[in-house]
């Protein structure tokens, strides 16, 4: 009878070690990515809190140690083995890092505690189940499907973005020439078939410029050194249109390069010949329109390369991509298809003088350059609404102070910085 509690220890123990096995939380990430930096405190603390949870990282940016892993862990769960961070526990599986995401890990995590579920770098794809959104994070609508609105502070900046893009002063210049000129024949038929036709083409070649874009940066997402050249980028575009605040067109300078400006001039005086049919005065805008927005395109590229880099570090897939940017171009064009109108009404179009010119340009450079160090230092902030509004507000003070203290303050005191001001 003494075998006994000896058969009965043995008889617990496989049990025993099975009860005691960890929930392993997986995490492959990067040394450089902000969004990884940003969610492994949170990954730590949620394993160090709770009981029987296990947390290990794996580097994949420096060494290919860990990419078969990766690869293998990824194929299983059905996701992207192309960006970080990418966390896998308990047969599910999320690629980014935002609110809803942790919120979701963080339910999962406490789920598997409850009811036991298999160790995720030891499954088959018939373990796997796809990873839950709360409920109350998801919007359905009729043909476009389930949305997920822990996008909302993306598409609050994109709004913003797109409508400081919008008053970009090299687009804004184009369109008050092009419309003043038409609007000397004095037909509104005349006007609103170019109008419609030039905003129209020049948006779809912007939009495909936009999507060439987000598809490189999508697929480079998981490389930091992407978004170090694209903050580059961003800080040198914005740093010279800063400077246009101040020295307008002297050196190095984003605007159209007044050897186009005779052609442009040309292009939009044919428009004007009597006796054109409608198929062909459309045909002629669109060919004249394509070529204005190819010849602006480096004046107007900032804001659209940042954005991009900024959605594709947000891992979005394709479908909210083309949500985002039917929000963009849609904001984009508003502010023009309002001046537009406003001349269609008239019939008579103001002038774009070179002082509207310059402030905007120091609005959209500050921003820009606000944009650019949040893209590299603090990507997280963006998935705050009140945050992302205090980035643009941040700015915009920024902007008035710098006008007050240029316009006001220094002349006051016999200081003066920069050229003079035309118009």
């Amino acid at each position: 009878m003494r075998f006994l509690p000896w058969l009965f220890f043995l008889l617990c123990l496989p049990a025993a070690a099975t009860s005691s096995e960890s929930l392993v939380i997986y995490m492959f990430s990067s040394d450089t990515c902000p969004h990884c930096r940003a969610q492994e405190p949170f990954l730590e603390n949620l394993a160090g809190s709770q009981q029987g949870v296990e947390f290990q990282r794996f580097e994949v940016s420096r060494t290919r140690t860990y990419h078969a892993l990766f690869d293998e862990m990824a194929e299983v769960h059905g996701v992207d083995a192309g960006s970080v961070p990418a966390v896998f526990v308990g047969g599910q599986a999320w690629v980014g890092d935002s609110r809803s995401v942790r919120d979701a890990i963080k339910a999962h995590v406490e789920h598997c505690l409850e009811h036991p579920c298999p160790d995720s770098r030891r499954l088959g794809s018939g373990d796997v189940s796809p990873a839950v959104v709360p409920r109350e994070s998801v919007l359905s609508l009729p043909v476009l499907g389930d949305i997920n609105l822990a996008m909302q502070p993306l598409a609050l900046a994109t709004a913003l973005i797109a409508f400081i893009d919008g008053f970009n002063p090299c687009s804004l210049w184009v369109l008050t020439i092009l419309l003043a000129l038409v609007i000397h024949s004095g037909s509104r038929r005349r006007v609103l078939v170019v109008g419609f036709t030039f905003l129209l083409v020049t948006a779809a070649i912007y939009g495909v410029f936009i999507t060439g874009v987000f598809g490189v940066l999508s697929y480079l997402a998981y490389l930091q050194w992407v978004y170090w050249l694209v903050a580059a980028f961003a800080t040198v575009f914005a740093i010279v249109n800063i400077k246009d605040y101040f020295w307008f067109k002297r050196g190095l300078s984003f605007t159209i390069d007044d050897r186009h400006k005779p052609g442009i001039f040309r292009s939009i005086r044919g428009l004007m010949q009597d006796g054109r049919s409608l198929p062909a005065l459309i045909g002629a805008t669109a060919f004249m329109a394509a070529g204005i927005a190819l010849i602006e395109l480096p004046c107007t590229a900032g804001f659209p390369v940042i954005w991009s880099s900024l959605v594709a570090s947000h891992d979005v897939q394709w479908t909210y991509f083309a949500l985002l940017l039917a929000l963009y171009l849609a904001i984009y064009l508003s502010i023009e298809l309002v001046i537009f109108l406003v001349a269609v009404v008239k019939l008579r179009m103001d002038k774009f003088e070179e002082r509207q010119g310059r402030l905007l340009k120091l609005v959209g450079g500050l921003i820009m350059l606000v944009l650019a160090m949040l893209l590299v230092f603090a990507p997280e902030v963006m998935q705050d609404v009140g945050a992302t509004l205090g980035a643009f507000l941040l700015a915009l003070l920024l902007t008035a102070f710098i006008v007050l203290l240029h316009r006001k303050i220094l002349p006051a005191v016999g200081i003066r910085i920069g050229d003079d001001w035309k118009g």
